[in-house]
């Protein structure tokens, strides 16, 4: 299988974000989608749905929208790159080009916690982004989640949704539950 680049997806923050959530780089099924982790394996949504009281199954749109609501903001570190499949492992070393995450972070004035979704997302966010920030971005909580990945089959919905509760001192009072067809809103 041949390395491809790849684009990946444009960041979903507003200004009212109070914790930025950066994977890797999108898989293969978000890229072909257009969508932040659609993998259908993916614990993603079911994760913050528990944590923002959102129901996992609402159309994307409107799954973006409770985040947005709760204070969260999506993007990656790496905005383009080479990699055959989705995994990390295979993105083609020296290929990677970082997103502008310092001049995103300049504005969110409410930003109070970065969270890496995942090892790989760390390693990148230290490696290319956390050298340029200036110090009130780099003074903010930085978080190393494990990743909701598919790959990260090891751990129990139960055991991430546990661990992503580190999140919660940052988000906004969770939403009421909301089903689909509560909401209008399409994918």
């Amino acid at each position: 299988m041949s390395a491809d680049v790849l684009q990946g997806l444009p960041a979903q923050v507003t200004a009212a974000c109070r914790v930025l959530v950066l994977g890797s780089m999108p898989g293969a099924v978000s890229l072909h989608e257009a969508r932040y982790y659609a993998h259908p394996r993916n614990r993603f949504w079911p994760v913050m749905a528990a944590l923002c009281g959102f129901d996992a199954q609402l159309a994307y749109a409107q799954r973006l929208h409770c985040l947005q609501q709760a204070g969260v903001g999506l993007w990656d570190v790496i905005g383009q790159c080479q990699r055959a499949g989705s995994l990390d492992t295979a993105i083609v070393r020296g290929s990677e080009v970082p997103n502008r995450i310092a001049e995103l972070l300049a504005d969110l004035p409410q930003l109070r916690a970065i969270a890496c979704n995942g090892a790989a997302a760390h390693t990148a966010f230290q490696r290319w982004i956390a050298p340029a920030l200036p110090p009130l971005a780099a003074a903010l909580p930085l978080l190393a989640l494990p990743s909701t990945s598919p790959a990260n089959a090891a751990w129990s919905l139960q055991r991430l949704t546990g661990q992503w509760q580190a999140l919660q001192p940052w988000l906004n009072a969770p939403n009421a539950v909301v089903s689909p067809a509560t909401n209008g809103l399409a994918d």
